[in-house]
């Protein structure tokens, strides 16, 4: 159980890093809020795999995607964040 917590922090943190780095414009999230980025991407990327390969069809449609998924939903999740909730900070 510890092993899965610690590697879903550390998958966050490697693709809502590289998620920031990606999309353009400044974000203004912190580190939690980064971790917390790439594992919401982790499920959307998994989700979408999900949608589009229908693999691992026992595992149900919420799962956490690999590196590749993860950094893809975490661009996705920024990408309507910055949309959404970025216009409102600004005021």
């Amino acid at each position: 159980m510890l092993g899965l917590i610690l590697s879903l922090i550390i998958v966050g943190l490697i693709a809502g890093a590289l998620a920031r780095l990606i999309v353009p414009g400044k974000q203004d999230i912190s580190l939690v809020m980064t971790i917390v980025l790439g594992i919401i991407g982790s499920f959307v990327g998994g989700f979408l795999g999900f949608l589009i390969f229908q693999h691992d069809p026992m595992d149900g449609f919420f799962q956490p995607a690999g590196i590749i998924g993860s950094i893809i939903g975490a661009i996705i999740v920024l990408l309507l964040y910055t949309r959404f909730a970025g216009g409102r900070s600004r005021r």
